[in-house]
Formats: structure tokens, C-alpha cells, sequence
């Protein structure tokens, strides 16, 4: 990573928290523009006094941050996580586990964790939301999705509704399977018509080493979850 890249992030930073107060982050900003930056830390030491005077609660959110994939931005972040502010919150929004210390963060009871577990309706959420908000008349057994819209035979829909559906299919392949680099899209297909997934099983079929360390990344990015 350059250090124009790891400018920029900063100063994103910097800018999304003076939407709070002008004077954060004033001397931060002026420290990542000058000709020889000094360290990172240095300059997120001058952020985190600022954050400390406000009087206020801050709550920073870094959305997408699955994006990033430069180790030093990982590691400034762990040095401001691990001297925020008690009034100062960061929220990291992302579809895998970041590099982050979440043990640690776990450990002091500093991490509030919201996984796809917590996000997923239960059955009569669904149905409720389906029922009042799209005007479906579901029976409780019924699964639903937006396509039931407009469908007369909503029962046989469900019942005829599967795993190949098109927009099932589309989705996985349109904001799942075309987001992972090759490598990883490969393994993924090849390893397809697998019913169960172990490393030497998976380097077998994909003639290559590796098989265990790819899926316990897939396991971290959750990808197992959906079927591949």
C-alpha cells in the first residue's frame, strides 16, 4: 500500500468526523498532507486527544470494509480501536471477519457483535413482514420471497420454489460467486458437485494443495453458509 492510499483513508476519516465537529481531526489532516507524513500513529495520537475532548458520544461507521485489504490500514485501526475514547464508537460493517482483534475486544467486553443470525427473520417475522408489507396471504408453512408478488397460487409457488429458482441463482452468482477472485471461484465450482468438503478430498478433485486452508477462508467469509 502507498502512502497516498493510506492518506486517503485517513482523510475520509477525518472528514466523516468533522460532520460532527469542525475541529476534529484539524492538525490529523494537515500531518497526512505535509510532504513526509510522520507515522500513522503519531497522527491518529493527535485524532484520538480531539475525539477525547468532545463532549458528546462520536460513532464512526466503515461500511464495506471487506473492501480493504492493506495491512497497515488494519493495524491503524487496531491502534485507535485500542485507545478510543470511552464516549467515541466505531462500527465496522463488513461480510467477512476483518483482521481485526476481535478475541481480544471480546475478552474486555468492548465489542458488540451483529452476525447474520441476529439479522435473519424467524418464520413468523417473515411472515408478518410478508403478509402486512407485501400483501401475501401465507399459511404458516409457507416460505416466501418479493417474486411471490402478483402470483395467484401462492401455495404452489412455495411449494415449487427450490434452490435452482432464477432469482436464488441469480443472486448467488451476481453478488456472491463474481466477488471472489479466481482462484477462490474455481475451487468453489470444482468442489461443487461435492456433498461433503475436507481438505485432501478437495485437493483431489481440484488438483491442487491447499484445500484445507481455502475452506476454512471460505469458512470465515461465511460462504459455506450458502451452500458452496
Amino acid at each position: 500500500m502507498t502512502i497516498t492510499t493510506r492518506c486517503a483513508f485517513w482523510s475520509y476519516v477525518i472528514a466523516a468526523l468533522q460532520t460532527v465537529s469542525a475541529r476534529i481531526g484539524t492538525e490529523a489532516q494537515a500531518l497526512l498532507q505535509s510532504p513526509q507524513p510522520p507515522l500513522i500513529k503519531t497522527i491518529l495520537s493527535s485524532l484520538l486527544n480531539d475525539l477525547a475532548s468532545l463532549d458528546q458520544d462520536v460513532t464512526l461507521v466503515l461500511d464495506d470494509y471487506h473492501v480493504i485489504e492493506a495491512p497497515a490500514i488494519h493495524s491503524a485501526l487496531t491502534f485507535l480501536l485500542d485507545h478510543l475514547p470511552p464516549r467515541s464508537h466505531i462500527v465496522v460493517v463488513t461480510r467477512v471477519d476483518p483482521p481485526l482483534p476481535l478475541a481480544r475486544l471480546r475478552a474486555r467486553d468492548q465489542l458488540v457483535e451483529v452476525r447474520a443470525s441476529d439479522l435473519r427473520f424467524t418464520q413468523e417475522e417473515a411472515g408478518a413482514f410478508l403478509d402486512r408489507v407485501m400483501g401475501l396471504s401465507l399459511t404458516p408453512d409457507d416460505a416466501a420471497a418479493p417474486a411471490m408478488q402478483g402470483c395467484k397460487d401462492v401455495s404452489s409457488f412455495v411449494a415449487g420454489f427450490t434452490g435452482s429458482h432464477c432469482y436464488i441463482l441469480d443472486y448467488l452468482v451476481e453478488e456472491v460467486l463474481r466477488r471472489q477472485p479466481q482462484d477462490i471461484q474455481d475451487f468453489m465450482l470444482q468442489t461443487s458437485i461435492l456433498d461433503r468438503l475436507c481438505g485432501p478430498l478437495c485437493d483431489a478433485v481440484t488438483a491442487h494443495a491447499g484445500g484445507q486452508a481455502t475452506l476454512e477462508k471460505l469458512e470465515q467469509a461465511k460462504l459455506k453458509e450458502l451452500g458452496f
